[in-house]
C-alpha cells in the first residue's frame, strides 16, 4: 500500500508518492499561485496531482491508503479546515472534504505544514524511535511542532506550538506578527541576514575590513551563508555575528529543553545546513544554561535528516 503526502506551500505544492517504508517514490512539484487560485482550484490542483502521480508510478488509487496535507496556518484537524493562513486570499478552506470528492479517497487528513514536519522526523528522521521531541525549522521564520507522548501538540484551538513567537529580548526587535523581541526575530534567517547587514555597516563605519563585504558585493546579495562563510575563511567580524546569532539560537533551544524535555531536538531549515559549524558552538551554550545541567538522559540536539521531505513524509503519515 502506498499513502500520498502534500505539501501545501505558499511558492509551490509538492505531492510525493510514499511507501510503507516512509520513501517517497515519486514526486512532482508545481507553483501554488495562491494570489489566483480559490480554495477549489487549489482543490482541482492538488487532486489532479494525486491522480497524476499514481498514474506516472503506475499505481491503482485503490492502492493508495491515505492522503495526508500539510498547510501552512491554523488548521482544524478534526474538521479538516485550513481556517486561516496569511498566504492565501481565502478562510476557512474545507481542505479535507474537497479532497475526498475530487480523488475518491475517504482516509484524508490535514495538518499545519510545521507540525507536518516535526511528525515526518518523528517517525521516518532524526528523531525516529522516540516519543517525545521538538523540531525547529531555521527558515524566513522560525517554525516548528513539538511530539510528547507519540501525539503531536496543538493547543485547544490548534494554534499551539508557534515556537518562534515566544519573547527572548523584552522590548527587542520587532516581529512579522507584531510583537517585539520574539524568538523569530533573532534566530530566523531573516535576523541572520539583518545582523549580518548591520555588522558590514558598522565595520564601514569604522573603516574595518570584514570579507562578508567581498561576498555580498560578490555574490549581490547578503544570505544566511554570508557570516558562516566569512567565518570559516578566518573573518573577526563574521565571527562576531555567527556568536551573536547563535547566542540568541542558544537561548531558545534551552528554553525548548526547559519547557519539554524532549528525547531529541531537531533543528531544520536553510540555516539547519551549517550542521557541525552550527552545532559545535551551540551545544556548550545549551548545556551549561539549560535547568539541572547534563542530567542523564540527556535531550539530544541534531541537525534534522529529511530537509524538504520531512512535510510530505509527515502528511502522508498523519492519522497514524
Amino acid at each position: 500500500m502506498y499513502r500520498i503526502g502534500i505539501d501545501l506551500g505558499g511558492t509551490n505544492i509538492a505531492v510525493g508518492l510514499v511507501n510503507e517504508k516512509y520513501e517517497i517514490v515519486k514526486k512532482v512539484s508545481e507553483p501554488t499561485l495562491a494570489a489566483t487560485r480559490t480554495a477549489e482550484e487549489l482543490a482541482d490542483k492538488m487532486a489532479a496531482l494525486c491522480l497524476g502521480i499514481c498514474q506516472s508510478a503506475g499505481v491503482l488509487l485503490s492502492d493508495v491508503e491515505a492522503i495526508g496535507v500539510a498547510c501552512p496556518g491554523a488548521v482544524d484537524t478534526v474538521k479538516g479546515v485550513v481556517g486561516y493562513c496569511n498566504n492565501f486570499s481565502f478562510e476557512y478552506f474545507p481542505v479535507v472534504e474537497m479532497l475526498r470528492l475530487k480523488t475518491g479517497i475517504e482516509n484524508v487528513h490535514a495538518e499545519n505544514d510545521a507540525n507536518a514536519a516535526a511528525w515526518g522526523e518523528a517517525i521516518a528522521g532524526a528523531a525516529r524511535g522516540t516519543k517525545s521531541s521538538v523540531m525547529v525549522t531555521l527558515g524566513t521564520g522560525v517554525g516548528g511542532g513539538v511530539i510528547i507522548d507519540g501525539k503531536l501538540l496543538s493547543g485547544f484551538n490548534f494554534t499551539g506550538g508557534e515556537l518562534g513567537h515566544m519573547v527572548i529580548e523584552q522590548g527587542g526587535a520587532p516581529c512579522t506578527c507584531g510583537r517585539r523581541g520574539c524568538w523569530e526575530a533573532y534566530s530566523s534567517a531573516t535576523a541572520l541576514v539583518r545582523m549580518t547587514k548591520e555588522k558590514i555597516e558598522q565595520c564601514q563605519e569604522m573603516g574595518r575590513k570584514t570579507l562578508m563585504s567581498e561576498l555580498a558585493a560578490k555574490r549581490g546579495s547578503i544570505n544566511g551563508r554570508t557570516a558562516f562563510d566569512a567565518m570559516r575563511a578566518g573573518d573577526t567580524a563574521a565571527l562576531e555575528v555567527v556568536d551573536m546569532y547563535i547566542s540568541y539560537l542558544a537561548c531558545g533551544i534551552t528554553n525548548m529543553i526547559n519547557i519539554f524535555r524532549p528525547e531529541v531536538i531537531c533543528l531544520g531549515g536553510g540555516i539547519s545546513g551549517e550542521g557541525e559549524a552550527l552545532l559545535a558552538p551551540l551545544l556548550p551554550i545549551v548545556n551549561r544554561e539549560k535547568y539541572g545541567g547534563e542530567i542523564p538522559p540527556d535531550t539530544r540536539v541534531v541537525i534534522a535528516e529529511l530537509g524538504n521531505d520531512a512535510g510530505i513524509i509527515g502528511a502522508a503519515f498523519l492519522g497514524i
